[in-house]
């Protein structure tokens, strides 16, 4: 495998070869393979994938990103106090997954961090207060946490990260 510098990653299109992707969570690889496509066109989500150049047809891994509000109940009490008396907006990172064949090598933190920056981004023109995923098990859960992600008061699965904090977690450099 080519540098993961030489990575790109791109909004999902027509000529990515998504039945080709497997990294073996079913949820993960039926959504590829079926939803993502459906998703983009009804604008329920954005798919972007992580590829090589040259080589732009193969999927790496990829992630969904979407929006969604917060109800102020479910942050934790010491942020909430803080916070104006209504549901606080976000973005979810509604799925991301790596290809089996490329685990290991550092593409689900690249691709996180590339949905904090486009987030970060759009949040110039749009307010966006944090990130939140929805983790599909503890593995996930661990991946999310040890990048600063904590769990919201009424769930274990899902887990938010203040995009205030991203600057200043070393873990994203």
């Amino acid at each position: 495998m080519r540098h993961l510098r030489d990575l790109v990653i791109a909004p999902l299109n027509t000529d990515h070869d998504r039945a080709s992707f497997h990294c073996n969570v079913d949820a993960l690889d039926n959504y590829i393979h079926k939803q993502a496509g459906q998703d983009i066109k009804r604008s329920i989500s954005r798919v972007f994938v992580a590829e090589q150049p040259g080589n732009s047809k193969e999927v790496m891994g990829y992630y969904s990103l979407s929006t969604l509000s917060i109800e102020l109940s479910q942050l934790p009490e010491n942020l909430a106090r803080k916070l104006p008396r209504h549901p606080i907006p976000a973005a979810l990172i509604g799925r991301l997954a790596v290809s089996k064949s490329v685990q290991g090598y550092g593409i689900g933190k690249m691709l996180l961090i590339d949905a904090i920056k486009r987030t970060l981004s759009v949040s110039e023109q749009i307010a966006i207060y944090a990130m939140v995923v929805d983790a599909i098990d503890d593995n996930a859960k661990g991946f999310y946490e040890q990048y600063g992600f904590t769990c919201l008061n009424d769930s274990s699965a899902r887990l938010f990260l203040s995009l205030k904090s991203f600057g200043n977690n070393p873990k994203y450099s």
